[in-house]
């Protein structure tokens, strides 16, 4: 048998299941889980950590490894990811709305009003941030500054690209600009507002910023470092980027958004997750959260409009879907040990088959799903 058959045939790595049958169909399983282990295979990725939920029941696979070099390590269930732009709807989004439900934060506010050093007018509102239709560049620039409080001053004054709600253009610079209201308006740095507000009433408990050593972080580049070059000369807590967690910590978060709290109210989670996006603008998103864009491919073929979800650059992604009841959770380090990997085939085969796997719902018809609207282009790898 050969090298890439046998890992096909492997058997697979921390295996954990509550009555797997109750909810899934066990041959969908079974082809999520050769899916991954073809693109291990094929060098995409060098593992992962599956978690599929339904009322209660829990399909939870580690493939793989979580490092390869300079040694190679099995993979494990409580492995610990760089959670790269999950930290947007993880930390930074539930943060803000955290705010505006204790009154502190208004959604349509000006954006100057928190932050008034920011050059935006006042047509860039906090929901424009939140939605990627402030007009934002992508990014700032990475020369010529080191420190959190050179980085924030560089995102204030940065001009916008783009006239405000416009389009979606996707943008770190949005969400660096939220993490930094959060602390202005918190009198808390964005990850100790974070641990206290959300993380530690979850029971969150590998969920952080700047992880001290632990031989259970999947590395990408540095070990327990991020990955992303911004966020690292930020110090490692930034709105876009710096998250780590597991698994199983996801699925806390996640479980907590279909169980309508408690550490948002229902009505909160119902207009996060909701469409925020004026209806001149091409594309669907709510407030952090994706919903029909051409990031959505996490979603699959079958997963109704009106689900949602959020990816990471560095290969993990999270997919909700309130009708089902369901959610599936990927995480991986396709950059290690380089950038080369790609996951993104891989997530909507995964998505796919996710809700092919779910029984006893019909995925055809599901009243209170969006309309479609025009298919949005492919974006580029990763």
């Amino acid at each position: 048998m050969s090298a890439r058959l046998s890992l096909l045939f492997t058997a697979l790595i921390g295996v954990a299941m509550a009555d797997e049958t109750a909810a899934f169909h066990l041959e969908k399983l079974r082809e999520m889980d050769a899916a991954v282990n073809l693109a291990i295979a094929d060098g995409h990725l060098p593992g992962g950590v599956l978690w599929l939920e339904r009322n209660g029941s829990i399909y939870q696979v580690a493939y793989g490894n979580r490092t390869v070099q300079p040694d190679v390590e099995p993979n494990a269930i409580d492995t610990i990811y760089d959670m790269a732009s999950l930290t947007k709807v993880l930390a930074t989004t539930p943060a803000v709305m955290k705010l505006v439900e204790q009154g502190k934060v208004e959604l349509d506010a000006p954006v100057n009003r928190y932050l008034p050093e920011f050059v935006g007018d006042g047509r860039v509102t906090v929901r424009a941030l939140l939605t990627h239709t402030s007009g934002e560049k992508p990014g700032i620039p990475s020369a010529g500054w080191a420190g959190y409080s050179e980085g924030i001053e560089k995102a204030l004054a940065q001009p916008l690209g783009d006239e405000p709600g416009v389009r979606i253009r996707y943008s770190d610079v949005n969400f660096i600009l939220l993490g930094e209201l959060v602390r202005k308006v918190s009198g808390d740095r964005l990850d100790v507002f974070c641990a206290r507000e959300i993380y530690g009433p979850l029971k969150m408990a590998d969920t952080t910023f700047r992880p001290t050593a632990n031989p259970r972080i999947a590395p990408t580049t540095i070990r327990g470092e991020v990955h992303d070059p911004t966020a690292r000369l930020l110090g490692g807590v930034a709105g876009h980027a710096g998250l780590f967690s597991t698994a199983s910590d996801v699925a806390k978060f996640a479980r907590m958004l279909l169980n309508g709290g408690p550490v948002l109210k229902p009505a909160t989670i119902a207009l996060m997750t909701s469409v925020a996006t004026p209806p001149s603008v091409e594309g669907r998103r709510g407030l952090g959260w994706d919903i029909d864009t051409p990031y959505s491919g996490p979603r699959g073929r079958w997963f109704p409009l009106g689900s949602y979800g959020h990816t990471g650059w560095t290969g993990g992604s999270l997919w909700i879907d309130p009708f089902s009841k369901t959610f599936i959770i990927f995480l991986s380090n396709r950059n290690h040990p380089t950038e080369s990997g790609n996951v993104l085939p891989l997530r909507m085969t995964l998505g796919t088959l996710a809700a092919e796997s779910v029984k006893y719902f019909n995925f055809l018809y599901v009243p209170g799903s969006l309309s479609p609207s025009s298919a949005p282009s492919p974006l580029p790898k990763n």
